[in-house]
């Protein structure tokens, strides 16, 4: 049996990582109200958040940035950075919206970026899509960080600065995949547009990762718009 069947059988244990008491009460509040989604740890700074979370082994960590010790970029890339070599999920949630905190956090390996202000609905499906492999980046920070990346007079688009050159050509069905990534869709709503199965998307995109080298959702995004791909070409 695979992780993803067992979450499919048991709720979704998450960790909550926050300085502040009352914003770690209200997302365990919520979460553990939720049927398929157990809160299992608290961590008040970064360093006991990588302790707690190495030790447990929960299926998602939600942390705060600005936390003390340990912030929690470095955290993140502590738990799910490319050279961890059983990385666990990571959801950045932070007040502070800004640039270099949604592309540290991804870089680092987060697979999602919420603002605290997204609400607690946002926040569960954060949750549950981290837990299923996906990926959810708040849709307010996705429209201005593609804005970046396309924009061709910009010299601060870090995450991806030039269009990558795939190591294959994507096959047709790889560019819908890609288009409908680009929209923001998630896995569920790609299959159903195109009348598919979520496995068959779910292959399409490890495949399309690999021939562009992407370590994210918002990565292949960004090579959409940046290529033109972000549209349909009819």
């Amino acid at each position: 049996m695979t992780d993803r069947d067992r979450d499919r059988d048991h709720p979704i244990r998450v960790l909550i990582a926050d300085d502040q008491d009352m914003v770690r009460t209200g997302f365990r509040f919520f979460l553990d109200a939720q049927p398929d989604i157990t809160v299992v740890a608290e961590a008040a700074d970064g360093e006991q958040a990588v302790a707690l979370a190495r030790e447990i082994r929960p299926d998602v960590c939600l942390l705060d940035i600005r936390m003390p010790k340990l912030d929690g970029l470095a955290a993140t890339r502590l738990l799910s950075g490319p050279d961890v070599p059983d990385p666990l999920r990571v959801v950045v949630v932070t007040t502070f919206d800004l640039d270099e905190y949604v592309y540290g956090a991804l870089r680092g390996g987060a697979c999602g970026f919420l603002l605290k202000d997204a609400g607690p609905t946002l926040l569960a499906e954060a949750v549950r899509a981290a837990a299923a492999g996906d990926s959810l980046v708040s849709p307010s920070v996705t429209v201005r960080l593609l804005k970046h990346v396309t924009a061709p007079t910009t010299t601060s688009a870090p995450l991806a600065p030039t269009p990558a050159q795939p190591q294959e050509p994507l096959t047709d069905r790889e560019l819908d995949v890609v288009r409908l990534v680009a929209l923001g869709r998630t896995n569920a709503e790609i299959a159903a547009d195109l009348y598919v199965s979520l496995s068959t998307v779910k292959t399409h995109l490890a495949s399309v990762q690999l021939k562009l080298a992407a370590r994210n959702r918002v990565e292949i995004a960004a090579w959409a718009w940046q290529t033109g791909n972000a549209t349909p070409t009819s």
